[in-house]
Formats: C-alpha cells, structure tokens, sequence
C-alpha cells in the first residue's frame, strides 16, 4: 500500500462555485435543475466547512443534502471526502459509488473512489476508476501519477515507469510522481536511488509523510538520522489525518527499534495501532472461529482423497502461505530465483473465490462446471504473471485458508507453510502498518486469537491433505540451514537444484511487499527470537508459547 494516498484523498477540494455545487452533476450544468434554497445553503455550508476542515459538520450538511435530495453527486462525493477526513473510509466508499453511479463522466468522484480503493487494499479494482478519470482529464498531472502508482503496486512497472516519466517530463516538482519513482527504484532493489528520490519530495513537500516513512524503510537506521527522526515528528504533528500519523508513527517505531531503544519503538508502535484501528471494520473473532469450522468440516481428508471432475492436471501453480510477517516473502524470493520459476506476488483470487459474491465454496466443495472454471481463470491470472515459467508462486498468507479449496481444483499444486515462532510473527504483525482489511492486527488480544485459528486450520490441512502436497519449513531452520531447506523446497516443488537459488538477495526482480528491503539482503539471525526484548509489553500474545 502506497501510504501518502491515504493524505492525497483528503484535502483535495475542487475549485467550484456554490453554483457548481449545487448542480446534480458535472454534466447536468447543461440542464440546471432548480433546488430548495436550504439545499444550496446546506452545500455552501458543507464546502465551507470542508475548507476550514470542520469534517464532522461538514458530514453533517452533506448527509442532510443526500437525505433530501438523493441524487445529487456532488454531494455523495464531498460527504465521502469529510468521511474520509475522519479516517470512516467504510462509510466513505458507499458514497462515492453513489455519485460515479449517477454520474460517470464525474472525474474527481472517480478518481476519489480509485484512491479509497487503494486505501482499502484493493488494488485492482482501484484501476478502472483511475483510468476513467485519467481518460475525463488527461492533462491531470495528479491523477495519472496516481495512476502510476496502482500501475506499480500491481506489478505492471513498466506502464508505471513510463506514466511517471512522463509526469515529471511536465511538472518536475510533482510529489506524487518523485515519490512513486522514489517507491519504484525501492522495489527494484535501488535503494540509494529511492532514498535520494524521496528526499527530492521532501524538497518539495517537507510534510509528505510517505516520504519520511520511505527513507526509513530503504534501511538500517541509525543515531546520526537524528535529523530525519526530527522532521518525522515534525511531519507527525503538523495536523495530518489519524491514518497518515499512524504510518508515520510505525515508522518512527522502527527508527527506535534499529537502535535498540525498545520501549520508545513500543510507545510508538502502539501509539500507531491505536490510530490506524479507529478506521478498520472491528475484527469479528465469531466469524473468524466459524470460517474455519465451515473448511475443517467441509474439506474432510476423505473429500481431499476423491479424483474430482473437472480438475487440472498442471503444475505450475506454487502457493507460499503462512502467517503474515512469516517469512513468505522470503521463500517467494527464493523459489523465483530458480530460472523455472517466477513470482506472482499476492494475488487475491481465492480469497475471492471463496469468500466474495455470494460464493458457496465455504460451504460446499467446487462442482465440475465450477472447478474447470476456478482452474481456467487461475492458470490465466498466473500466466499474466509469467508467460514462460514452469512453477509460478503465489504468495498470499491469506490462501492459509483455502488449500482445500485449491486442492480440489489443482491436486498437483505444491503448497509451502512457513512456519515462524508465533509470538516473532505475531509481534512483527502488530509493528507492521497493514491496510484495514488485515483488522486483526491492530490489536494483541486480537492478533493471539487469529493465530490461535490459524493454526488450528494449519493443523487441520496436514492431516487432511494427502502426502506430498504440503511442504512445511521453519523459518528459523531455514535461517539455520540455508542451503539444506533451500534444496528440500526446490526438490519438492518439481524442479531441478540450481545454485541461484542459494543467492535470492541478488535476484533482480521487482518486489511488492513490505518486505522488499529484507528480501535482498543474505540471511540474517536478528529476527529469530526478536519478541524477547519486547517481553514485558506482550500480555496476551505470551499465551501462545504452548504453541511454539
């Protein structure tokens, strides 16, 4: 997730006249239709507010504006940006679908509705409204770095890099786009090259938060960045949005972390959780507890044992699940620098398949007209990823939860469980600045919880899976034996040993997760047993020591 999206959505109005304003739409100005009097005083007031960023009475007048008047658009998107204002980006969204939904040549409502999207961790469907407002006004600088910045966080980085070239061949000082490229040399593994980009926006713009928290994430840090731990909290405190402070603050959290000062890195962190939970749906651990009793009872060892009709025989796809923070990453990173094999990222489509459009899958395995069509659309998003390979992984965590599901559907698909100590995984969730989807993180209490279910499924998929389909690797043994588990994942995956597997840190391939600076660097143990120095803050997540 790009973190400044999340400034660039609120304080941008657009320039218009209380007129303007009160028009149903950009394109009804043509045909101007006559409102109450109280509706247009009631959006001069919301625009005002909005102005002087009294976001709560501003939600106010523009809700009393859709109540009586439901069709108004402008309307639906400047309530969605006051939403926004307030960190309630769930109640936002509805809005601005209302205001595309009644006017699709709305530019600013497309592209407010793309970069929420990209807030709330959907990528993809964040696209096509920022395509559409780049295709309403193509002289926009800003909406088309946006644009290249989901372009990037997607994967396509040659579209992305050409859009922002071009940004900057126009406007120089474009924060959006130096930051983007400053994301981009970062995920490609420059990181000298990011980190000078990223001062170059803070040259611009010394309150672009991104910024600062990119700076500390291409490195190390160490006492003589005092000055950049200034001007982070100087950022921290000049007024911007409880998400934008929150990212800062997990930055600076790390800042203290790499210098051993534990208990400022924990206030810090937990400062962090605090702001980033207020605008994440409540993690529901009922639903959570009921999800995995639906696929422990469902996807039986005696149903994963049937030939089931419609499956397919390939055996490209490679899925690296675990916790998130596990070290998935780090076995992706490997496995893709095999030259048979490649990187798909995190790919969203079971979660989809299982969880989304009313889907039966929880419920019920896949029958043969659903399971052809699963292994049709899941082999073309993978060959999207990469044309030539012969394993493609992907490395959603979250598929931890389906491999019922993708058993059915691809029996020779080889599944990876990284396994970490529990309280190190857990604890480098609660330190890590996760989109509000991944709710449970925000929370001790409510991260052991998620673990504990978590596990409970794991258990489950090693003994109802037949022999050979899941592999299970220790990080820490890997850490240990590198070259050992290195050749054990290779082997069980189908492919032949090949020693550039042994140096993944120098494998030149763009890396999308917040892992993208671990990645490249050789095996290190400082991560093995890191929560022991955090021991006296952990509470609840010390209970899943049994676990270990």
């Amino acid at each position: 997730m790009i973190d400044w999206l999340k400034r660039a959505f609120t304080p941008r109005l657009p320039a218009e006249s209380v007129e303007q304003l009160c028009a149903v739409s950009p394109s009804a100005a043509s045909h101007p239709q006559p409102k109450p009097v109280d509706v247009i005083s009631l959006l001069a007031e919301g625009y005002e507010r909005l102005k002087s960023g009294d976001n709560g009475k501003a939600v106010d007048c523009f809700q009393e504006v859709v109540s009586i008047d439901s069709r108004n658009a402008t309307a639906h998107n400047h309530l969605a940006i006051a939403l926004g204002n307030l960190g309630r980006f769930q109640e936002a969204e509805p809005h601005l679908r209302q205001a595309v939904g009644i006017d699709e040549t709305y530019a600013d409502a497309q592209f407010n509705l793309g970069l929420l999207l990209q807030l709330l961790g959907q990528l993809r469907e964040a696209e096509m409204p920022l395509r559409r407002a780049v295709k309403l006004q193509p002289a926009s600088a800003r909406f088309q770095s946006i644009l290249g910045v989901n372009l990037l966080m997607t994967g396509r980085t040659h579209e992305a890099r050409g859009l922002l070239e071009r940004v900057l061949q126009a406007e120089p000082n474009n924060v959006n786009a130096l930051f983007a490229m400053g994301q981009l040399a970062q995920r490609e593994g420059r990181f000298a090259e990011a980190e000078t980009m990223f001062k170059r926006t803070l040259q611009v713009n010394p309150n672009s938060h991104g910024a600062w928290i990119g700076i500390a994430s291409t490195r190390k840090m160490t006492s003589a960045d005092d000055a950049w731990l200034t001007g982070a909290e100087q950022c921290a405190n000049s007024g911007i949005g409880p998400l934008s402070q929150a990212e800062i603050r997990y930055a600076i959290g790390k800042y203290y972390d790499d210098l051993g000062d534990f208990d400022r890195a924990f206030r810090s962190y937990l400062r962090a959780s605090e702001l980033s939970r207020a605008a994440a749906l409540p993690y529901d651990r009922a639903g959570r507890s009921r999800l995995v009793d639906d696929l422990i009872r469902v996807y039986t060892r005696a149903t994963l044992s049937e030939a089931r009709p419609g499956a397919s025989d390939s055996r490209l796809p490679v899925l690296v699940v675990g916790m998130p923070r596990s070290g998935t990453s780090l076995v992706e990173q490997i496995i893709a620098s095999h030259p048979a094999a490649k990187g798909a990222g995190e790919l969203l489509f079971w979660r989809r398949s299982v969880l989304e459009g009313g889907s039966l899958l929880q419920q019920f395995p896949p029958g043969e007209p659903r399971t052809k069509t699963l292994a049709q659309d899941y082999l073309r998003a993978l060959r999207e990823e990469a044309v030539d390979a012969q394993r493609v992984v992907d490395k959603m965590p979250s598929n931890s939860d389906f491999l019922g599901v993708v058993h059915c559907v691809f029996p020779h698909a080889r599944m990876v469980y990284v396994r970490r100590d529990p309280i190190d995984t857990c604890l480098s969730c609660f330190f890590q600045s996760f989109p509000p989807a991944l709710n449970f993180t925000k929370d001790l209490s409510d991260l052991a919880h998620y673990y504990r279910e978590h596990r409970r499924l794991i258990e489950h998929w090693r003994s109802a899976l037949p022999p050979g389909t899941l592999l299970d690797v220790p990080y820490e043994e890997l850490i240990a034996d590198q070259e050992g588990w290195t050749r054990r994942i290779v082997d069980f995956i189908g492919l032949e040993w090949d020693d550039r597997c042994l140096s993944f840190h120098a494998t030149d391939r763009t890396v999308l997760t917040a892992s993208s600076w671990q990645v490249r660097q050789k095996l290190y143990k400082s991560s093995v047993g890191r929560w022991r120095t955090y021991e006296k803050f952990l509470g609840p997540l010390l209970e899943l020591k049994d676990l270990d």
